[in-house]
């Protein structure tokens, strides 16, 4: 085999690891992380780890024909620089968050594009996706409201019941 043929193998090889790992995330986010220590980098990808994403360093190249292998909208005006994508299990919000957080504390990152259920994402959105609360406490909102809503409908039933009743209580009977 001659060199060249095994290099293209190579190629192909990676291009189909970042393609699974593509095709197996619901969403890919895409930072610049120009100017990032790897102390840092390595602190990025813990705070990644806690919300159930991974953050990776591919050629930008590969990336490319691997988003498009997949079907993805075409982000490769993008894919400049010095470039790290994120992929997860689930919660974009938590890997938005974390790198929201990262980029705060160290104003070395920022948001290029991301794609989210087959759509691009601007940076705006990503932070904006960042910026939400948490799942548990957007849970802990709805089902607050929904009981809410049913006290609500309970003490309007209630208020009714006792007009029509004339306001008047039922007595109970004395203990014997």
């Amino acid at each position: 085999m001659s060199t060249e043929k095994k290099v293209n193998a190579d190629k192909g090889i990676i291009i189909d690891g970042l393609l699974e790992k593509v095709n197996a995330s619901p969403f890919l986010l895409v930072i610049d992380y120009t100017g990032v220590t790897v102390p840092e980098f390595t602190k990025l990808r813990a705070a990644l780890a806690e919300a159930g994403a991974s953050c990776l360093v591919a050629k930008n190249t590969f990336m490319a024909k691997a988003i498009s292998r997949a079907g993805l909208p075409d982000i490769t005006a993008s894919l400049t620089g010095q470039t790290a994508y994120i992929m997860g299990d689930s919660d974009v919000c938590a890997a938005a968050k974390a790198v929201n957080t990262f980029a705060k504390a160290s104003k070395k990152t920022a948001w290029k594009t991301g794609i989210l259920d087959g759509a691009e994402l601007t940076p705006e959105k990503i932070k904006a996706l960042g910026d939400l609360p948490s799942r548990e406490v957007l849970l802990a909102t709805l089902l607050g409201t929904i009981n809410g809503a049913g006290s609500a409908l309970a003490r309007v039933i209630q208020a009714y019941v006792d007009k029509e009743n004339g306001g008047a209580q039922e007595e109970t009977p004395a203990a014997e």
